[in-house]
C-alpha cells in the first residue's frame, strides 16, 4: 500500500504569521495595558471590550507539546513538588514559570490578573491559585454549575450572569478599566462572526471527500481561542472558509483517496499530531469531525449579552452529562457519515476522558459504528509508545475492512 501525501492548507502560512504576531506582541502590549492570563473557558469577550490583553497558558502548553519541549518542563514542575498526575498543560506551564530558560518564547509575560472558569475542569482552580501565590496578583474564578440535563435551567443562567457582573466590577477595581457598551457590542459581534465562520468551515467537512482532516482542525482552532472577538480572527476564518469552499467545489480531499471517515474525541496528541493521523491516512481514513474543536462553535445571544455569555460558557461540551455528549456524538456520526470513532483516553484531562467507555458503548449501540480507545497524553511524551498505538490502529482499521497494513516505516 503506497503512502498518501497529505495536503496542507494554503492558509497555513497566514495562520503561522498570525500566531507568531500574537505571541510576539504579548510583551509589548502587556506594557501598554493590563495583561491577564486566562483559562480557555473564560468569557474573554468581556476582557477584550475592557481593553485587557490576554494570554492562554493552555494554548501555550499545546505549543510546548507540539514543539516537544513539554516533557522537560513537566519535569521541572515535578521536581518542585507537582504530582505527575496533574494535567500536563498545568505542569508544562508551571515548569516554564519556574525555569523559563528552555521554554519557548522565554515563557509568557508576567500577568497582572488571573482568570479561570471551572467549566472545563477543576484543575484550573488549583493551577491558578498556585500562579496567584507565585506572582502575588489577583485571581478571579468563575463558577459554572455542571449540566446534568440536556438544557441549562434559568436559575443557573442567572447564577453565572451575576458572577459576570462581579467580574466586570472586579476588573474595573484592579485595572481602572470600565466596560464600554459600544465596544462590548462590537466585540461580541466579531466573536459571533468568527464562531459562525468556524461552524460553517467544520460543516463543509460533511462533503465527500472531506476538505479537512483533524490536524487541520486542531491547528486552525487557535485564533477562535486566543483571538476571540478580534478582527484578526474574523479575517483569518474568512480566508480559511474560502479555501475550504474551493476544495469542496473542486472535489479535493484532505486525505487523497478517502475511504473511511472517522470522528476524534478529546484533545489532540500534540507531539504526534501529523504522524499519528498519518497512520490512519495510510489506510485512506480521514477524521472529518471531532468533539474538541466543536467546543468553540457556540454563539452568544446579542439581545442579552451577559445572560448570553452565561448560557454559552456554561454549555461547553465537558460541562455536560455523558448522555448529552452521547447525543452530540451520535448526531456527528450521522451528519458527517462517520465509519468509526477514535477516543483519546487522555491521562491529563480526566473530565474529558472519564466516561469514554460508556460513550463508546452508547454511540456504538445507536449508530453501529465501532470505537477505538487510544491511551496517551496531550503533551507528556512519557505515556505514549508508538508501536502499541500503531498495532491498535491496524486492528481497528481491519474492523473497518482495511485491505492492507500501512507501509513499513510510515
Amino acid at each position: 500500500m503506497r503512502t498518501r501525501k497529505y495536503r496542507r492548507l494554503k492558509t497555513a502560512k497566514y495562520l503561522t504569521r498570525l500566531m507568531n504576531w500574537y505571541y510576539a506582541t504579548r510583551r509589548p502590549v502587556g506594557r501598554l495595558k493590563p495583561l491577564a492570563w486566562v483559562a480557555s473557558g473564560v468569557p474573554v469577550e468581556i476582557l477584550e471590550a475592557m481593553g485587557v490583553a490576554t494570554v492562554y497558558p493552555e494554548n501555550y502548553g499545546a505549543l510546548c507539546g507540539a514543539q516537544r519541549v513539554a516533557t522537560d518542563l513537566c519535569q521541572v514542575a515535578e521536581a518542585a513538588g507537582y504530582a505527575v498526575d496533574v494535567c500536563s498543560y498545568a505542569r508544562t506551564h508551571i515548569g516554564s514559570v519556574l525555569d523559563s530558560r528552555h521554554a519557548p518564547l522565554g515563557g509568557l509575560p508576567r500577568p497582572d490578573l488571573l482568570l479561570a472558569c471551572n467549566n472545563i475542569c477543576g484543575t484550573v482552580l488549583k493551577w491558578y491559585q498556585a500562579l496567584a501565590q507565585h506572582y502575588r496578583v489577583p485571581f478571579f474564578l468563575l463558577d459554572t454549575p455542571y449540566l446534568h440535563g440536556s438544557r441549562i435551567e434559568s436559575h443557573a443562567v442567572q447564577y453565572v450572569a451575576a458572577q459576570l457582573e462581579e467580574l466586570i466590577a472586579w476588573v474595573t477595581r484592579h485595572t481602572g478599566r470600565r466596560l464600554n457598551q459600544g465596544k462590548f457590542a462590537r466585540v461580541l459581534a466579531r466573536s459571533n462572526e468568527a464562531v459562525g465562520l468556524w461552524r460553517e468551515i467544520r460543516e463543509l467537512c460533511t462533503a465527500r471527500p472531506s476538505p479537512l482532516n483533524a490536524p487541520d482542525l486542531f491547528v486552525a482552532m487557535a485564533p477562535i481561542v486566543v483571538l476571540r472577538g478580534t478582527r484578526a480572527a474574523v479575517s483569518y476564518y474568512r480566508r480559511l472558509k474560502a479555501e475550504v469552499e474551493e476544495r469542496v467545489a473542486q472535489g479535493v480531499g484532505a486525505v487523497p483517496e478517502e475511504r473511511y471517515r472517522l470522528l476524534w474525541d478529546n484533545i489532540a496528541i500534540w507531539y504526534r499530531l501529523y504522524r499519528l493521523f498519518g497512520y490512519f491516512a495510510a489506510y485512506g481514513a480521514c477524521f472529518v469531525v471531532d468533539t474538541y474543536t466543536n467546543a468553540w462553535s457556540l454563539s452568544v445571544d446579542l439581545d442579552n449579552p451577559i445572560e448570553g455569555l452565561a448560557r454559552t460558557y456554561t454549555s461547553v461540551l465537558i460541562n455536560q452529562s455523558i448522555q448529552t455528549r452521547a447525543e452530540i456524538m451520535t448526531d456527528m456520526v450521522r451528519r458527517f457519515h462517520v465509519d468509526g470513532v477514535v477516543f483519546h483516553s487522555n491521562r491529563s484531562c480526566k473530565p474529558y476522558s472519564l466516561g469514554q467507555y460508556e460513550l463508546r458503548r452508547i454511540v456504538g449501540e445507536r449508530t453501529g459504528v465501532p470505537g477505538l480507545i487510544l491511551e496517551a497524553d496531550m503533551c507528556d511524551t512519557r505515556v505514549y509508545t508508538d508501536e502499541p498505538v500503531k498495532t491498535r490502529i491496524q486492528a481497528f482499521m481491519e474492523t473497518l475492512g482495511s485491505w492492507a497494513s500501512p507501509p513499513t516505516g510510515s
